[in-house]
């Protein structure tokens, strides 16, 4: 993955992008900035995985700016709303949005009337984080491995379903994409966020699911659930002893849960540098990666070209997804 690991060449880089940018702007605009409180737009509920990495990275660049940005909670639609408002806010840096998979990758694909353009609409920041997914059963399941579930899937193509927060959540077309790369067949069983769907997995009504890992952690400690592997391509540092999918016998799979800042398209380079400097500094910061880890999220960091990389791979990787499993939304 060609994203920074805060190296000396990685400093280096944001040093002199940041000095590019002061050049062919304005630097009156480049030395003020900011000037005044910072709104982070996070487009779903208070207390989920999002909002959480949110308040952790708001807090520390608030520090290094010496403004405070305040996060605001715009809930609704799949996260369109929010992104929505961010895209047509000022481009001046004082509304930026909490993005996701979601909102830049999925939603754009899913939905027949599209609200905004992930690519054009929006100036890239930074990548900040990656959550890994998990693949979750009910403990009465008898599978206790990838292997195990895909033998009782072919065995049985019609018994099984899995439950997702929704559809065309990143939790859903994670199931549909190990459906596919997988040759096996489940029923999908929507539910209206993370919280409805594990109720039902704890109480086995559905056996199967794909969630967050942090909303799953405590499940999987207490054994209410059994983790059969994460999604990521890596395993988690939080539960070194679950494997990922692709090594447990689905090479190439790879699916997860991301955030990073974006501010409205056309916002001044300088002002972006400004940003992007600010959020490395909060992702290289001891206490951040601390809980960070904690809450099973792998730092990342980015420069904002990589970020726009980053977001036109998601696209062309969802697309066949979305597309074979005809997901469409109004």
């Amino acid at each position: 993955m060609p994203f920074l690991r805060m190296t000396r060449r990685a400093a280096l880089a944001f040093g002199i992008a940041t000095l590019s940018a002061m050049t062919l702007g304005s630097p009156v605009q480049a030395q003020s900035f900011p000037d005044r409180t910072i709104t982070l737009v996070v487009p779903f509920a208070a207390g989920g995985s999002t909002d959480v990495v949110a308040r952790i990275i708001a807090q520390k660049m608030s520090e290094d700016l010496g403004r405070q940005i305040v996060v605001q909670n715009v809930a609704g639609a799949g996260g369109n709303l929010g992104a929505s408002n961010v895209a047509r806010a000022d481009p001046d840096g004082y509304t930026i949005l909490m993005a996701t998979v979601a909102t830049h990758a999925l939603n754009p694909l899913i939905l027949k009337t599209k609200p905004y353009d992930p690519e054009k609409d929006f100036a890239p920041i930074s990548l900040l984080v990656i959550v890994p997914n998990v693949l979750v059963v009910n403990p009465e399941l008898p599978a206790k491995s990838v292997q195990e579930l895909l033998a009782l899937l072919k065995a049985s193509p019609d018994q099984y379903s899995y439950a997702s927060s929704g559809n065309g959540t990143p939790l859903h077309l994670s199931g549909e994409l190990f459906k596919a790369m997988a040759g096996v067949e489940m029923q999908h069983i929507p539910y209206k966020g993370s919280g409805p769907a594990l109720n039902d997995v704890i109480g086995n009504q559905v056996p199967i699911m794909f969630d967050n890992l942090p909303s799953s952690s405590s499940h999987i400690k207490a054994g209410t659930l059994r983790a059969l592997a994460v999604t990521t391509a890596e395993r988690a540092p939080s539960f070194p002893d679950v494997p990922t999918i692709a090594e447990s016998g689905i090479p190439g799979y790879e699916t997860y849960t991301w955030n990073a800042l974006f501010a409205p398209a056309n916002t001044p380079q300088p002002v972006i540098a400004r940003l992007n400097e600010s959020a490395n500094k909060a992702l290289a910061d001891p206490a951040v990666q601390k809980r960070m880890e904690e809450f099973s999220a792998k730092i990342v960091g980015s420069t904002p070209e990589e970020l726009a990389a980053h977001v036109k791979a998601e696209l062309a990787k969802w697309t066949p997804v979305v597309r074979d499993a005809n997901v469409q939304m109004d």
